[in-house]
């Protein structure tokens, strides 16, 4: 392999006087070739346009050092060599012109020479891998021209002490966005984990789906509290929940009013997004924002500017979004009820929050969470006995634990046993009163929706003067026989399905009669439910 040094010529350091003294002092550049035990094959030496004539010197001094050694020189003319962006950008543009060949040749950036400016933007284009190479520190020494040389590798995981210490930064950050759970569901810890790298590294928008319950506003918070601690915010956290804005109130609340702009609009508003500048905005339930509120949305996210209501002046807030939804937002689409654009630029960063019932083996740590967020509430230490603790996770995992609103059922029935807790102590009797509360809140829900199932199946295709004479029992029949049948590949087909039973006690089994006649009591036939 072939030894390639990469360096900028050092106005001061490379100069040390134009006359033959300057052979007995040490020069960086030169003294690179001094070092028998690195021979360079290549020298790229970068210089600015106004430097030609010390270019010149220093280059012939290194010819006459090293005769086998390929010299190049490449000009840069940048106006202003403490201008961060001019000089990044010719540095930037010499790396894309110049042919680099990790396989034939290994390369180091010489960083001891030109301005700071300078050796941090080669620093930077070497740590991008723009420059595939290492870094080259050289120094002075009390004896000889030649100086020390240090070869800095930038491949972190060579460094065993610097990568555990990421490392370890990567699980608190983890550990901090799941609010110091000890979860242990894989599909929810590989979500943070990766999850914890988008926070601190980008700013885009982040998009956190899931039914009512899973924890999205507590997720953006600490997105936004590990963010804040990382120094990436320096603006507050301002959360609305677009489901309550509706109206002028929309517009105003979100992107703020001038005086006089409606009526009762007595004083200005800045608005939301303007509170959020240099901070994080949360929008919850953003499927239900309306079409004008969301076209003003994706201009304040794509160009940081956005015009108060009233106003024709325009206004700038530079703020990350993370949006919150429970709603199939490509339904919404679909539906003509949210913008395909608006979509596309949230959903970059898309995360799904899985539901308690998907996520049982976390259940246990996060009992013990509500427990101890209940105690620093009220003071003191509220906790199971052992009997009750295996008798509530025995019920929490069977099925008729449905958990409708995930981890608000949850926090609900720890705050509930935990405040009726005698002595700080939840018995099997509390545990035993919770369930029964449980079973009779998600009972509830599950008739109610069935109920509905039931109507509007039947509405379907039984008319309403005939549905106000039959009775809840045989509504629930009918509207399951008309279920069946709707499935059904035949009459027969179907009649043998809701017959399965009785029909075999018969000595002749008829069963498309018996179903036919059972729908003619209705007014219907089979032909009519298969349309």
């Amino acid at each position: 392999m072939k030894t390639t040094v990469i360096g900028i010529l050092g106005s001061r350091l490379d100069h040390q006087g134009l006359g033959k003294r300057r052979h007995s002092r040490w020069r960086p550049s030169v003294g690179i070739l001094m070092h028998p035990d690195f021979p360079v094959d290549e020298f790229v030496l970068i210089h600015h346009a106004d430097e030609a004539e010390l270019a010149g010197i220093t280059l012939r001094d290194m010819r006459e050092l090293s005769p086998n050694t390929r010299f190049t020189s490449q000009v840069v003319n940048y106006s202003n060599p403490w201008d961060f962006g001019e000089v990044y950008s010719q540095l930037h543009d010499f790396t894309r012109h110049y042919r680099f060949d990790p396989e034939q040749s290994n390369y180091y950036v010489h960083i001891t020479t030109g301005t700071h400016v300078a050796q941090i933007c080669l620093f930077l284009l070497t740590e991008a891998n723009y420059i595939p190479g290492k870094l080259l520190q050289t120094s002075p020494s009390k004896e000889g021209t030649q100086g020390t040389l240090q070869i800095i590798d930038l491949d972190l995981s060579r460094y065993d002490q610097i990568a555990s210490r990421f490392e370890r930064e990567a699980q608190e950050g983890m550990a901090y966005l799941k609010g110091g759970i000890d979860t242990r569901n894989p599909a929810f810890n590989a979500l943070i984990a990766q999850l914890e790298q988008v926070s601190i590294r980008s700013a885009a928008p982040i998009l956190l789906t899931g039914a009512t319950g899973v924890g999205k506003s507590r997720l953006a918070q600490r997105i936004y509290a590990l963010k804040k601690q990382r120094g990436q915010v320096s603006g507050k956290l301002v959360e609305v929940n677009c489901a309550t804005l509706r109206g002028d109130n929309a517009m105003s609340a979100l992107f703020g009013h001038v005086k006089g702009a409606f009526t009762g609009a007595l004083t200005a508003r800045s608005g939301l997004l303007r509170e959020a500048d240099k901070g994080l905005l949360f929008l919850d339930e953003i499927g239900e924002l309306g079409l004008d509120e969301q076209a003003m949305l994706l201009r304040a996210i794509e160009d940081k500017v956005f015009t108060p209501f009233g106003s024709d002046k325009e206004t700038s807030s530079d703020f990350q979004l993370i949006a919150g939804t429970n709603r199939d937002l490509f339904q919404r689409v679909r539906d003509g009820k949210f913008r395909e654009d608006l979509l596309a630029r949230i959903n970059l960063w898309t995360y799904e929050l899985p539901g308690l019932r998907h996520r049982l083996e976390d259940l246990e740590a996060n009992i013990e969470y509500e427990l101890q967020q209940f105690t620093r509430k009220v003071g003191h230490k509220v906790s199971f006995n052992k009997a009750a603790r295996e008798q509530y996770l025995a019920f929490a995992q069977t099925p008729a634990a449905t958990w409708r609103a995930n981890f608000r059922d949850l926090n609900s029935s720890i705050t509930r046993m935990a405040t009726l807790a005698n002595g700080g102590r939840i018995t099997e009797e509390s545990v035993t009163e919770e369930i029964r509360r449980l079973r009779y809140d998600w009972g509830s829900f599950q008739e109610a929706a069935a109920s509905n199932n039931t109507d509007s199946v039947l509405r379907e295709f039984v008319a309403a003067e005939v549905l106000e004479t039959i009775d809840h029992f045989d509504r629930v029949q009918l509207a399951e026989v008309i279920r069946v049948c709707r499935t059904a590949k035949s009459l027969a087909d179907a009649g043998r399905t809701l017959f399965n039973i009785s029909r075999t006690q018969r000595a002749s089994a008829n069963d498309s009669h018996r179903l036919r006649v059972y729908l003619q009591k209705y007014g219907l036939t089979f032909a009519e439910l298969t349309v």
